[in-house]
């Protein structure tokens, strides 16, 4: 029997969706080789790769899926079912994709626009940790087109006076969910083993709890400004942000290529 096909993984690095899929990945000991570019040139090599103009782009050998959702599912449809990330029951399967596509419509959308209006002010910081491992002229690009990268994102994620205390607002109300599933004593969101919600809501937290196990380095809160690494404390200290950092340190592995 052939060794398996190494999958692509086309990423913006830093993003949490990218991290969803990688850590889904790695969970299941799939071997891919990820392919790292900085927003704006995500959309061009997205494209090229058969997907949208969003990332991740996985690439496999049934075609080129562009969804974090739909990724999960495919991993999850070419795994064993001791490792499957979703439960075989049709009721609990149901209850993690609904958790995950709340998780994905709502958790992942604020958190990453809270940390843009925080990190977008300081160039530096931001460029260091945004940039991890791409190619060399994409981190030039960026760097020397800062002004023009900081209105692309503000356009593109709707970034407006005052949309930070909105967005804090419904990252904690989030959390709140999270902490009142798991007030039952349950030890992971969907039952007794840990699953696809799971994953997803460790991993699109992470924009406000930065945990060290990350697929890359994030930066922690001793090298952010007051105010987001106060807020970094804030959802660290927060029952649901526990249990998030908890699930990078249990059951994040990482065997990328």
């Amino acid at each position: 029997m052939g060794c398996p096909p190494v999958l692509r993984l086309v990423t913006i690095p830093i993003s949490h969706y990218c991290e969803k899929a990688r850590w889904a990945l790695e969970r299941v000991g799939m071997p891919y080789r990820e392919e790292r570019h900085v927003q704006g040139v995500h959309q061009l090599v997205a494209r090229r790769a058969g997907g949208g103009i969003t990332v991740p782009v996985l690439v496999t050998p049934d075609g080129a899926i562009g969804d974090s959702a739909e990724i999960l599912a495919w991993i999850d449809e070419h795994t064993h079912p001791e490792h499957r990330l979703f439960p075989p029951q049709s009721d609990a399967r149901g209850e993690s994709v609904g958790l995950c596509r709340r998780f994905d419509e709502i958790l992942g959308p604020t958190g990453r626009r809270l940390m843009y209006v925080h990190m977008l002010a300081d160039a530096k910081l931001a460029l260091r940790f945004n940039n991890a491992g791409v190619p060399g002229w994409e981190d030039r690009f960026i760097r020397y087109g800062w002004p023009v990268a900081q209105r692309y994102v503000k356009r593109v994620l709707d970034i407006r006076p005052g949309i930070e205390i909105e967005d804090e607002a419904t990252v904690f109300s989030e959390l709140d969910y999270v902490a009142e599933l798991l007030s039952d004593g349950r030890p992971y969101l969907c039952g007794e083993q840990f699953g696809a919600a799971d994953l997803t809501f460790a991993a699109l937290s992470a924009p406000i709890t930065v945990p060290p196990a990350y697929g890359v380095p994030l930066p922690q809160p001793d090298v952010l400004s007051p105010g987001m690494a106060a807020l970094v404390e804030r959802a660290r200290e927060h029952p649901a942000g526990r249990y998030a950092l908890a699930l990078f340190t249990e059951h994040r592995r990482v065997t990328v290529l």
